[in-house]
């Protein structure tokens, strides 16, 4: 029986090819009626880590029972294997290369399989470069169709689904200190630091990337500073963000993912 649930398409395909229509096609073939909604097509080429944090920040938005196929996929083609996985309130599909952790760290994985079974595939004789068309976006637009998991594949232990490494906050007496976990379009650094480690109304951003930290005052919009100085906010997705009040952070500070940040309430002494 028909689902006729939501898909949706994060990939970093861009929009300049055909990868992403015939990827909307295929889905079309199974039930022209399933509505699509693109999440981005500009992820960086390759950067699991920003699909990483893209689709843990949008699936929330979405209805229980979205179906998100993810292909941000390096390894395409290698032994990495093509996973759906159902949670508490949405459904994954695409390569098993940490792309999913993001959303796992907050909906635990009920059951997932790897994508084994070709019936469900564009084709039994995929392309070994374009699984997002060939497997991903069929067997995501099967699920959409009301295709029960079990049949898409073989049974997995969600334990065993690859978990991208990156440093983890640690709150302490004095603050937190955590990492840059995605560069916006805008040159925005958000950290991994959560808004609701601020518990003080004094507080600041210490870089220690040189043999000079750099202190970043902090704020409530991007406008408290001057124009081209550095602030530090607490941003719409939940997180600690750098930016500079009309410029780019990450050309001023020169700092990409992985890098140290730290939060530092302040006192009046």
């Amino acid at each position: 029986m028909s689902k006729n649930r939501i898909i949706t398409l994060l990939t970093d395909f861009g929009l300049s090819d055909v990868y992403v229509g015939v990827m909307k096609g295929t889905i079309a073939q199974i039930n022209p009626q399933l509505k699509v909604i693109d999440i981005t097509h500009q992820i960086p080429s390759q950067n699991i880590a920003a699909a990483r944090f893209c689709l843990m920040t949008a699936f929330a938005y979405f209805p229980a029972e979205t179906v998100h196929i993810a292909v941000v996929d390096p390894g395409v083609g290698s032994k990495r294997r093509g996973v759906a996985i159902q949670c508490a309130n949405c459904w994954l599909v695409g390569p098993d290369n940490g792309l999913f952790s993001g959303v796992l760290s907050r909906e635990s994985a009920r059951s997932c399989v790897e994508l084994t079974n070709s019936q469900y595939w564009r084709t039994p004789q995929p392309s070994s470069t374009f699984h997002g068309r060939d497997i991903f976006a069929a067997a995501g637009a099967h699920l959409a169709n009301g295709v029960a998991l079990a049949e898409l594949g073989e049974e997995l232990d969600p334990a065993s689904l690859v978990q991208l490494q990156i440093p983890n906050c640690a709150v302490t007496a004095t603050g937190a200190v955590g990492c840059v976990q995605y560069v916006d379009r805008f040159g925005n650094l958000i950290t991994n630091i959560p808004n609701n480690c601020i518990v003080s109304n004094n507080w600041s951003v210490i870089i220690s990337n040189s043999s000079d930290p750099i202190r970043i005052p902090s704020g409530k919009t991007y406008s408290d500073s001057k124009p081209g100085d550095l602030i530090a906010i607490t941003g719409s997705d939940g997180w600690l963000e750098i930016a500079v009040n009309g410029g780019s952070a990450q050309s001023v500070l020169e700092l990409d993912c992985g890098a140290i940040v730290q939060l530092l309430f302040e006192t009046n002494n």
